[in-house]
């Protein structure tokens, strides 16, 4: 179907921008594909691209990481990913979902808040902050690749360099990508992948990835942070929105 390769295409493309640095726009992912196929197989179908594109992405970003935020979030997600695999059976997906958008809208209206007051200063790293908002980005990750919603509410407040964001974002989802290869192989959300379909969508995820790299460089701090909160609150929306619809 025509459509189908264009929501196919498109859930590439916002796979690429995220990983080039909008990440926000990953989110989108799942929710289109799940339009016209179940939303574990869709997570299935988008995680070969996720993981192509991770490569292409972590090279652009190779310098620019913040080693203090990945000592904590990168061991603290693959917890979450456990939690995930125990609670995937058991769970809705709608309610992982609906939670996730809770998070991300939660964050926005915190920071909507501050700046009515007047503003605020960067907020220190905190371990144990690290330590929840990665365990949330391991489950949502695993189960509906929408795990930027938790990483964002513990990162912006830290107010990093466009490309120290960028970069952490992209290596911290890169490993999360690869841990979920054994789980979702055995879930079998891998049987109904079609190579050449496969191997088109990940060259549309690589143009997206240099296209956001392109972008993370040129665009200013304020603006760059702006954006990603904008795109945090209308995905935070969507994600609630699409929950609410398939709960009730």
């Amino acid at each position: 179907m025509p459509e189908h390769l264009f929501l196919l295409a498109l859930a590439a493309f916002v796979v690429g921008l995220a990983k080039g640095g909008l990440s926000s726009a990953g989110a989108l992912s799942v929710p289109l594909l799940s339009l016209f196929m179940d939303p574990l197989q869709a997570a299935g179908v988008i995680l070969p691209v996720y993981i192509a594109s991770d490569m292409i992405a972590v090279y652009l970003y190779r310098r620019n990481f913040s080693v203090q935020n990945l000592k904590v979030l990168v061991p603290a997600s693959l917890v979450g990913i456990v939690i995930a695999m125990v609670i995937a059976p058991l769970v809705p997906v709608a309610g992982v979902i609906l939670a996730t958008g809770l998070i991300g809208l939660i964050y926005c209206l915190q920071v909507a808040w501050v700046r009515l007051k007047g503003g605020q200063d960067a907020r220190p790293f905190s371990a144990r902050r690290g330590w929840v908002f990665g365990i949330l980005c391991g489950i949502t990750s695993f189960i509906s690749h929408n795990g930027s919603p938790p990483f964002q509410a513990f990162m912006l407040p830290q107010k990093l360099e466009n490309l120290t964001f960028a970069g952490t974002a992209t290596i911290l989802f890169a490993i999360i990508n690869i841990s979920k290869i054994p789980a979702y192989t055995e879930l079998g959300l891998w049987d109904q992948i079609e190579l050449v379909r496969m191997l088109w969508m990940i060259g549309v995820a690589i143009c997206g990835a240099f296209i956001g790299r392109w972008l993370v460089a040129r665009l200013p701090k304020w603006f760059y942070m702006g954006m990603i909160q904008i795109m945090l609150f209308c995905v935070s929306v969507f994600l609630i929105y699409e929950a609410l619809s398939a709960l009730l």
